[in-house]
This record gives C-alpha cells, sequence and structure tokens, in this order.
C-alpha cells in the first residue's frame, strides 16, 4: 500500500516561508512494516525511484503520479474503494439520492468484510466468500454507475463520483482475485496519521535532511507500533547490539522481526 503527506521544511531558497516537502508511505500489510521515504515533491519521481525493481501489488488511491508504475516492473495496480466511497460521500450534499444509492452498495461490500473479520477467515475463504457475496453487489453497483453516468453533469460532484468508480473499475475489483488483498488501503492511511499530529506540534522540519530523518524515525516507530514492540526499549537494545551484529543481518534487528527473537 501506498499513500503521500506533505510536510513543510525550512529551507535557504524560501527565507520566511516553507517548502513543501511530501513524506511517500509504503506499508506491507503481510510483513508489518511501513517505511516513510522523504521527497523534496509529489511528483511521480518518488513512488518510480522508490519501487524501482519491486515486483508486487500496490494499493493506491487515484492519484496520478501512481498511473503506469505497472510499467515500471512487475507491478499489479490494486485501488481502493474507501477512496471511491469518498467521492460520492462529497457528492451527498448536491444530489442525495443518486450518492446515497451507491454508497448503499459501497457499505454492501464492506459488511462482506466484517464478516469475514469477525470470523477470522482465512485469506482463501475470505477470496471465496467475496467471489460469493461480494461479486453480485459489483455486478449491480456496475449496472448502476453505468445508467448514472449519461444522467449526470461532468463537472458535477456525482459525475465526477461516477467517472473516477469507472475509470479505476478494473483495478476496484483486482481484491477479489486474492484474500490477501484489502478492499482499501487504509491500514496505510493510519500509518500517516502521527504525521498530521507532528505537523502540529513541531511545525515544521528544519531542513530536508531533517525530513530525511524524521521519515527514518517514522518509518522505525510505527513498524513498533503495529507489531506491538515498545519502541524505546527496542532503540535501546538494537544500540546495544547493532555494533557486534553481521551487517548482512541487519533486517533481523528491524522491528517487524524483533518480536520473534
Amino acid at each position: 500500500m501506498a499513500d503521500e503527506t506533505p510536510v513543510p521544511v525550512l529551507t535557504s531558497q524560501k527565507p520566511g516561508a516553507t517548502h513543501k516537502g511530501y513524506h511517500w508511505v509504503y506499508y506491507s500489510p503481510l510483513d508489518k512494516i511501513v517505511c516513510f521515504d522523504y521527497r523534496k515533491s509529489r511528483s511521480r519521481d518518488g513512488p518510480k525511484s522508490f519501487l524501482e525493481g519491486f515486483n508486487g501489488s500496490l494499493q493506491t488511491d487515484g492519484y496520478a503520479a501512481y498511473e503506469k508504475l505497472d510499467k515500471v516492473g512487475d507491478i499489479k495496480l490494486i485501488s481502493c474503494w474507501a477512496h471511491a466511497r469518498r467521492k460520492f460521500e462529497q457528492a451527498l450534499e448536491s444530489d442525495p439520492d443518486r450518492a446515497a444509492r451507491v454508497m448503499k452498495k459501497i457499505q454492501a461490500l464492506y459488511e462482506v468484510e466484517r464478516y469475514a473479520r469477525e470470523n477470522s477467515l482465512g485469506y482463501d475463504q475470505r477470496m471465496d466468500l467475496r467471489r460469493e457475496r461480494s461479486v453480485p453487489i459489483l455486478t449491480e453497483l456496475r449496472t448502476m454507475l453505468d445508467n448514472m453516468l449519461p444522467e449526470v453533469l461532468p463537472k458535477s460532484s456525482i459525475g465526477k463520483a461516477v467517472t473516477y468508480t469507472l475509470g479505476l473499475w478494473d483495478r476496484l475489483n483486482v481484491f477479489l482475485e486474492d484474500g490477501r488483498y484489502e478492499i482499501d488501503n487504509n491500514l496505510v492511511e493510519n500509518s500517516i496519521r502521527p504525521v498530521a499530529l507532528g505537523r502540529k506540534n513541531y511545525l515544521f522540519a528544519g531542513s530536508h535532511n531533517g525530513a530525511r530523518n524524521a521519515a527514518m524515525l517514522y518509518s522505525f516507530v510505527y513498524t513498533c507500533k503495529i507489531n506491538e514492540v515498545n519502541p524505546f526499549e527496542w532503540l535501546r537494545d538494537v544500540l546495544n547490539i547493532i555494533p557486534d551484529h553481521p551487517a548482512n543481518r541487519l533486517e533481523e534487528l528491524l522491528p517487524n522481526n524483533w518480536k520473534n527473537r
């Protein structure tokens, strides 16, 4: 999963103002590891460079920077139903009937996910459940959206929501192919929340190097959190161990591997 969030940075090029840099955040639900990668901009060069050589699945919102990443390597792009739902939520005020009807269908998809979670279904069981219950919902939703498209103004909130969802339809349905895939990328969005809190407290990074250091610390601390590892104890112990630890086995000291030591 991937997402990005801005971070104000002090630079000599902008006296009296801050540069708008970005933390690009990558989250692996299966490995339980988070990586924050600081970049000076929100351009596609960030994920393109970071993901060079990566083979696997990448779940994102519809931001254009993620487009064509499947051409960089063997990458399968997956879209996020939470972002699609958000578009219709924004259209509720101007077109409550159409927006509410779509949101009801999307909510039905999430009820399937909740059932799988509450019953602790394995990945294969979750895939079978989705094919049994989610596919009919998606079939009805696609028909609904196709019928709406010629009825709505393209630049209206509901028109943009319909166009957004239909434009990403194939990627929005990839979660049906494998029980390991999530229906949305809310997990990576949750990992960004500490950054938003931090912006209110420290206001800005003192330099680009400071922002990179912050990204490194965010990576370690949040990976500790999702693996239920105490960050202070982990850092204290790692600093004692690392001088004598083989350099080719440093991954053993990462928080997601630490709990199993």
